[in-house]
């Protein structure tokens, strides 16, 4: 993709907010999207949303340059590749497009038809992926009429600033429609991660479990909200946006989370704090993380002292960005903390 020529055409089935989301940063990465209404309308009514959908994304990329993402000139350069269709035009909006994304909202009908459009239009060597966050592929595939060229591509809001991408093939998917598509993402700044077909992907999984455990916290009297939630953005939210939670496993020993995991099952009488069967087996194998040179991860060939140091480094950036960093006490020119 590294010349206009080379750029391929996106087309979104479904133009609220998630379609606008992916035109937003496609057309930012420099490629044209073309965003088709899911739902027949009146001419007048049409209009209408095609506006709405233009501003909301105008909108936005004025928020990301106001906030220091970007010079403000550009977003008129950038919003000329935004083209937004009715669902008449949607044969037009999709022919030649590599890639069609299906944005439909969450529901049987919405997504048969909407996936039925795309396989009656689409070029035959299109990719076909479904931006659902509660489907699964395995389940869409059937209705996609392609499902060798067919995935789920989940992403996560504001889907123009986060990176990550939960893809998700089938076992029909050829690999190198998802080797495709992962290098689509790549090319404009988002990190593709691979899943199988299972409820909750990665993200909303793990999320809901910290979610509900944030508010039981709240239910059980154990804290405020405001105290919960600052702890989790001063300590879980800061070590995890520099570990990933298996390499934290790793960094502090998988035998501590066992027994931790032991402790608050016992202490709680509730077996969701029980840890998978696959911890123990690791502790078994003498696979415990970081001082064993193997865990979730090996460690054989890494120089472990510059990866400590280089993780260090980025909890000491995120550190002083938050703002709560401090030179020691009695430096000259500073005051101590009384």
């Amino acid at each position: 993709m590294a010349g206009a020529s080379a750029r391929p055409i996106i087309a979104c089935v479904g133009a609220g907010r998630m379609g606008r989301g992916i035109a937003h940063a496609f057309a930012y990465a420099g490629i044209d999207v073309r965003l088709i209404d899911a739902k027949p309308r009146e001419p007048g009514a049409f209009a209408a949303m095609a506006d709405a959908a233009r501003a909301e994304v105008r909108a936005s990329l004025a928020m990301v340059a106001d906030l220091g993402g970007f010079e403000a000139a550009a977003i008129g350069a950038i919003m000329q590749r935004v083209s937004v269709f009715s669902l008449d035009q949607a044969e037009a909006a999709i022919a030649g497009a590599r890639f069609v994304f299906e944005a439909v909202p969450e529901t049987d009908e919405a997504k048969r038809t909407g996936l039925e459009l795309i396989d009656r239009f689409a070029d035959a060597d299109a990719i076909v992926a479904s931006t659902t966050s509660t489907y699964l592929s395995t389940q869409l595939a059937a209705w996609s009429g392609r499902p060798a060229r067919f995935l789920n591509a989940h992403w996560l809001n504001p889907a123009f600033i986060v990176p990550l991408i939960e893809v998700s093939p089938t076992g029909d998917t050829d690999p190198a429609v998802t080797a495709e598509l992962n290098r689509l993402f790549e090319a404009i700044g988002k990190v593709p991660v691979v899943c199988k077909a299972s409820p909750g992907y990665i993200v909303p999984r793990i999320q809901a479990l910290a979610m509900n455990e944030a508010a039981r916290l709240v239910e059980e009297g154990v804290a405020s909200a405001e105290d919960i939630d600052k702890a989790v953005k001063y300590g879980f939210g800061f070590r995890f946006a520099v570990l990933g939670l298996l390499e934290f496993i790793d960094w502090g020993g998988g035998d501590i989370l066992y027994h931790a995991s032991r402790y608050m099952t016992d202490a709680m009488g509730d077996k969701r704090f029980a840890a998978p069967a696959i911890v123990a087996a690791n502790m078994a194998e003498g696979r415990n993380g970081l001082r064993d040179g193997a865990g979730f991860y090996d460690y054989a060939a890494m120089d472990v002292p510059a990866y400590r140091r280089e993780r260090m480094a980025e909890f000491l950036g995120m550190l002083k960005r938050s703002g709560l960093h401090r030179p020691p006490a009695g430096m000259v020119g500073e005051r101590s903390a009384p």
